[in-house]
Parts: structure tokens; sequence; C-alpha cells
């Protein structure tokens, strides 16, 4: 409990408390200079009643709905990888390279790349494909933004991955391979379940990850719009 009780308190005083005070602020009228009143579920009501609220909440939505494909794309990744391709280590250090990048670098590469007058549609004209205003259009500004976020995030989650792929035990998958299993069944009956655990790990810290730390790429990138398009609930914190 002695060893324990540093970092009870980092929690307690770094966490807890600030969630607890947070919650108690919401429900009075208070102001960065007035203390104000107790007013009730009076704030949570008027966020309602906000349509960029409503807008964030639906874009939250969105983008929780994309955290299989950001947990799918790493593992998939990491299993090619794993079964010995070659030129694995340059892979491999090439799809940590982005992790490595801030949002705001990043942020400021592809918003060159992805603009009207950008390299992609330059390519695409080239091809004789009408450009797209890929972050000014309201139906693909948020798609692109998540496409972004995968790649720049998707290299920890490879290494997570082969982490775990690297404990699935062997003797079990020679087992499923005497036994006459096909590739695919020793993948889906023998080593997806071993990664069960690795896979709920990588699930949650993607859903913190995409709900916490895309500020600085929509900042840069799109500034939360156009419109609402890509305005999540900690951009309109900020902008509130």
């Amino acid at each position: 409990m002695l060893f324990l009780l540093p970092a009870i308190l980092l929690v307690l005083v770094f966490r807890i408390f600030p969630l607890f005070w947070g919650f108690g602020i919401s429900l009075t009228s208070a102001t960065s200079t007035d203390p104000g009143q107790f007013i009730g579920a009076g704030n949570y009501l008027r966020a309602l009643d906000d349509p960029n609220f409503r807008s964030a909440m639906a874009n939250a939505v969105v983008v929780l709905l994309s955290v299989p494909i950001f947990v799918t794309i790493p593992m998939l990744l990491a299993i090619l990888i794993h079964q010995g391709v070659p030129g694995r280590t340059f892979f491999r250090s090439v799809y940590f390279f982005p992790a490595i990048l801030s949002s705001v670098i990043i942020g400021s590469i592809f918003s060159v790349v992805l603009s009207f007058n950008g390299n992609l549609n330059a390519l695409l004209g080239i091809a004789g494909i009408s450009g797209v205003d890929w972050l000014g259009h309201s139906a693909t500004a948020l798609p692109v933004t998540l496409a972004i976020q995968c790649w720049s995030t998707f290299g920890m989650g490879v290494l997570i991955f082969l982490a775990g792929l690297s404990t699935v035990s062997k003797e079990m998958v020679e087992a499923a391979c005497l036994d006459g299993a096909k590739m695919w069944q020793i993948w889906w009956h023998v080593i997806i379940p071993e990664l069960r655990p690795i896979i709920e790990f990588s699930t949650v810290i993607t859903t913190i990850g995409l709900l916490t730390s895309m500020f600085g790429l929509i900042y840069v990138l799109t500034g939360g719009g156009p419109g609402t398009a890509t305005t999540v609930p900690e951009y309109l914190i900020w902008a509130a």
C-alpha cells in the first residue's frame, strides 16, 4: 500500500478531484470571473438546444464508428509483417515514422496536399479526373481527417500487435498445422483468440485517442469546418 500510495494520490489529485470539481461547476452559472449560482441541469439543457453541440456529438458518433477500422488496419499490417514478408524491418520503421511527427506538422503537410489546387488534385487532373475540395466540402472533410488521423497513428498499433503476436503459443499453431488446418483457420481459430487482450487494449486506447487527441489536426486542417462538419466535442470546448 505504501508503494501504491504515491500513484493513488496522483490519480486522486489530478484525475478524480478535477472530474468531480468540474461536474460541480457545470451545475452552476459560474464564469471565469463570477462564481455563479446553482442552476442544476440548466447548462446541459442549453447545450442540447445548441446546434453546434448536436453537430459535434453527431461527429463524435462517426468518429467512434471508425474505431474498428483504426484497430483492424494495424492488426492486418502486423500480421503481414509477422509472416516474414521481405523487407519487414524496413516496413516496420516506415509504418512507425508518422507516429513521431506532431499533429501540427502532419496537418500542415496534408493541408497543402489536399487543397483544391494541391498535389492530389493535380495528379487526378493528369488522370482526367475532376479535382475535389477535400477539406472544404462537408461530405469529405471528416472522412479525410479521420483517414489522416489513422495514417498518423497506426504505426503504434502495429508495434502493439507485433508484440502480441510474439506471445502466441507456437505449440498451438504447430498442433493446428498437424491437424490439417489452413492458414486462415489458424489465424481465425488460434491466433486471433490469443490476441483478444491486445485487441481489447488497442480498442480502448484508440477510442480514447480519437476522442481526445484530434484537436491539433482539426485545428490546422479545417478549423472545425466547413461549418461544423469536423467539429468534435474537444474542439467545441476550446472554440466555446
